[in-house]
């Protein structure tokens, strides 16, 4: 019996989301979500979110480190150099103030406000970012419990794949880890998409590969479209 036709209902971009995928890329993503079911009972929902949290913290640290640079240049360039700008209250405070306004615009930047988030924070933050997503999109109500969260937050360069219990109970955790670490690897670089599709493709091959089989009557229960949003 072959396997009954895929929705096709791929989600159309966002204004912020565009800079991330196109509309090819998201077909590539869809089809390959469809190919890696063909035959197994996995449901993938690949969930993709441009900024997982705002991370508040990341402006604050950067405007007291700001401050604080300003403050040790301008002593620097008076102890050096003598340099004194003018009346000392002005001097002691405008490149402080200087600084928190650099250190806070520096810290919107990706790069930057990346390494001023706590790791453990942003671990938490993302695994629970996921398990609220696996609720959201009711990748539970399969009938086997064979369905899989594939969720990426782009901003934050992480990644998390949740598998039900149909699936946990057959592949083994550490196959999820290598799986993860392929897509963060891609997403660091700029190859989002390319990374997803070949990660998405590993996925059917792990679910053949520890016999998640595909029943006779099994159905597409879950759209193969990747979820989008902007938090």
């Amino acid at each position: 019996m072959s396997p009954p036709s895929k929705r096709r209902t791929v989600l159309p971009t966002t204004s912020n989301l565009q800079a991330f995928f196109s509309d090819s890329d998201l077909e590539a993503i869809q089809s390959a979500t469809a190919k890696a079911e063909e035959k197994t009972s996995g449901e993938i929902v690949p969930y993709l979110v441009e900024r997982l949290d705002e991370h508040p913290e990341t402006r604050y640290k950067g405007a007291v480190f700001g401050a604080l640079a300003g403050s040790l240049i301008a002593g620097a360039l008076h102890a050096l150099g003598g340099v004194w700008g003018g009346a000392g209250l002005g001097w002691i405070t405008l490149p402080a103030v200087a600084g928190v306004v650099v250190g806070w615009v520096l810290a919107s930047w990706p790069p930057i406000g990346r390494r001023l988030v706590d790791p453990t924070s942003m671990e938490r933050r993302v695994r629970l970012r996921a398990e609220s997503a696996f609720l959201e999109e009711e990748v539970f109500r399969t009938r086997d419990r064979t369905g899989i969260l594939i969720l990426v937050g782009l901003w934050e360069h992480r990644a998390v794949i949740l598998a039900d219990e149909g699936i946990h109970r057959a592949v083994p955790q550490g196959e999820w880890q290598n799986l993860v670490d392929r897509l963060v690897a891609g997403i660091a670089v700029g190859r989002a998409t390319e990374a997803l599709v070949d990660v998405i493709g590993r996925c059917g091959d792990l679910l053949e590969q520890y016999n998640v089989r595909r029943r006779p009557d099994d159905e597409d229960e879950l759209s193969d479209a990747p979820r989008l949003r902007e938090s």
